[in-house]
């Protein structure tokens, strides 16, 4: 079992949000204009970067990123994501891990809106929400944004070539809820929704925010895992649903998580307006139960429907695992309010 790597001086855009980037949740890397040493796609996975020593192809050393070519002409280099899902970036991370002499100087991001249908190019109207950022090699590069506008795209531009091991575009979804039927069923906490994880008392062995990927684990990797508890009480995770909403079905699955499953899980829910994140943290601890506790077993999906309760529409939920352990997904079915 590997132990989650995480940098401890990441913002908190980069745990609050969704990454638009992820390939899991539908992200692309579409056009570049150089990949001669490492492809752009390579730059959108999401398991940290590598450096395999003694490792290369015909092109020379292999790296884990993308990585253009040496620049003999005037110009610079870019690549276009297609973000997962249309949104409002908060921050971005590029990360140059792993590439020293050969990390580009500086950089600069730029975001565009592309209507469904449309083709983002090099002719697409570009808005730039990074000015041109000083890099540096085998570092993290953490650029918060506020821009306020919804993008479907984004851009970016190495000044003048170079490698990027890792590109993550932190933000939140914009839907259009008004064309969500009211009578259907929707997952409150999918991350492609909007859902995102406010706080967790304990990541040591899987980010909280893995809860609200689509799909099932993949391994006991791609999940929820806290480290083993010594003392009394249980540890939890505090999630903003996508919309308020009023939840008819829980599912919560273990998928691969066999030895160090959770014994037993509760859920607890509120409508909060306002308040700061660390509020929440405290105020959570006496929301009213939406369900009970409920025991668990290993490596299975668990379906609760009879056993919530009706609290009406709620805006957070505060996920209890009894006393710790690992959980791949987190599903919250309801009604948008």
């Amino acid at each position: 079992m590997a132990l989650l790597i995480s940098d401890p001086d990441a913002p908190d855009f980069t745990r609050r949000y969704a990454n638009l980037a992820d390939p899991r949740l539908g992200a692309e890397a579409l056009e570049a204009s150089d990949e001669f040493f490492a492809p752009k796609e390579r730059m959108l996975n999401p398991e940290p970067a590598v450096f395999i020593p003694g490792k290369y192809d015909d092109h020379g050393k292999w790296m884990d990123g993308w990585e253009t070519r040496r620049k003999r002409t005037t110009g610079y280099d870019w690549c276009i994501v297609k973000l997962a899902r249309a949104g409002v970036i908060k921050g971005l991370d590029i990360d140059t891990s792993h590439f020293t002499g050969n990390f580009p100087p500086a950089a600069s991001i730029e975001a565009a809106h592309v209507p469904a249908g449309a083709t983002a190019d090099a002719a697409t109207q570009w808005t730039e929400i990074v000015a041109s950022t000083t890099l540096q090699g085998n570092s993290h590069h953490y650029v918060e944004v506020r821009d306020p506008a919804s993008y479907t795209h984004i851009r970016l531009n190495l000044y003048p070539d170079g490698g990027v091991a890792r590109l993550r575009v932190y933000g939140q979804p914009r839907l259009d809820w008004g064309q969500a039927s009211r009578a259907d069923l929707i997952d409150l906490a999918a991350m492609e929704n909007g859902a995102h994880i406010v706080a967790a008392n304990n990541q040591h062995f899987g980010a909280a925010s893995n809860l609200l990927m689509p799909g099932r684990g993949v391994d006991m990797g791609d999940g929820w895992e806290t480290r083993r508890r010594r003392e009394p009480g249980n540890d939890w995770a505090i999630i903003a649903l996508a919309r308020p909403g009023t939840i008819r079905k829980v599912e919560v699955d273990t998928a691969h998580f066999k030895g160090n499953y959770p014994d037993r899980c509760s859920l607890q829910a509120a409508c909060v307006s306002g308040g700061t994140d660390s509020s929440l943290v405290t105020q959570a601890m006496f929301w009213p139960e939406l369900l009970g506790e409920q025991k668990l077993t290993m490596d299975a999906q668990h379906v609760f429907e009879r056993e919530i309760v009706s609290l009406g529409p709620v805006t957070h939920v505060r996920f209890n695992i009894i006393p710790d352990g690992g959980v791949s997904r987190l599903r919250l079915w309801g009604f948008v309010d």
